[in-house]
């Protein structure tokens, strides 16, 4: 430590790290995530904060899949109506049209289009209110690659 008045102090520590070289890709993301092979699927990805789409592109942008954006839940509905994709990543909160009632609005018109909730909300019945405005699965954020895999592979190797 280094003192000096009326101009401040300096202080000076170490903290030992060795990165786990096992468990990253070294673009933050768990390569413990099986190997699959999207090509030719689109995945929409409906999620308002930038941030979250770009961890979510980063983390799938190997798969082969063509991935798609909506920044709201009005833009979601519009997407799925327009272009044909083989499953949609459905954020809840959101601006214009929460993903729960864009949800609703998807399965109205195309109940065949599987609907993963990915969402901040992780308490109590959260998981239960997407189930039942018709998301076909729920993942809590943050996401572990491997979970996400699973289920998306899932989805899409029904369709």
């Amino acid at each position: 430590m280094e003192s000096e008045l009326g101009k401040g102090s300096t202080f000076k520590f170490k903290i030992p790290y060795s990165p786990d070289k096992t468990a990253s890709n070294g673009d933050g993301t768990n390569n413990m995530a099986p190997k699959v092979d999207w090509d030719n699927k689109k995945i929409l990805i409906a999620e308002d904060e930038d941030i979250n789409y770009f961890y979510l592109h980063e983390m799938m942008k190997k798969t082969g899949a063509s991935l798609l954006r909506a920044k709201n839940g009005l833009e979601a509905v519009q997407m799925a109506a327009n272009v044909t994709v083989d499953l949609i990543l459905m954020d809840i909160k959101m601006p214009e049209m929460n993903g729960l009632e864009a949800t609703r609005a998807i399965k109205q018109k195309t109940p065949w289009i599987p609907i993963v909730a990915v969402t901040a909300y992780a308490m109590g019945n959260d998981r239960q209110l997407c189930l039942d405005a018709g998301c076909d699965d729920y993942l809590a954020k943050p996401l572990r690659k491997t979970e996400l895999f699973a289920i998306i592979d899932k989805f899409l190797k029904k369709a």
